[in-house]
């Protein structure tokens, strides 16, 4: 498997643990019986457990695009150590991003996660 996708990999591990992390801060101010129902009305969450679910959301919006740019990569035979450093840097910075947003550290959580789209774009550049 090419570092590129061991990256893709390893992202798509770090959304699952962040949803993970999303549901048992819900689960801690909603509890879970109100968790299994219908959800209608349900208070948003508040504190870590709302930047938890605000994290991986946001994870799943950068997840679909960085995978997009990796297997266009990979499938075109563009993959290379751009594109290997591309994906290694969105990982690691979107592995920062999730720990930096759920304590709560605004300005720095805003330069990792412009760091994660350096990484895309060193990818995206590969297919140009």
């Amino acid at each position: 498997m090419t570092p590129d996708l061991q990256m893709l990999v390893w992202s798509a591990a770090l959304a699952l643990v962040q949803m993970l992390v999303a549901v048992l801060g819900a689960m801690g101010q909603a509890g879970l019986p109100t968790l299994a129902g219908n959800r209608e009305g349900l208070a948003p969450a508040t504190g870590w457990a709302g930047r938890a679910q605000r994290a991986h959301l946001n994870m799943l919006e950068s997840l679909a695009i960085f995978a997009i740019v990796v297997l266009v990569a990979h499938v075109a035979g563009r993959a290379n150590e751009t594109t290997a450093l591309g994906a290694t840097l969105f990982f690691w910075a979107r592995l920062v991003y999730a720990a930096v947003y759920i304590a709560g550290i605004p300005w720095l959580r805003t330069a990792v996660w412009a760091a994660s789209i350096a990484g895309i774009l060193l990818v995206f550049s590969q297919l140009l």
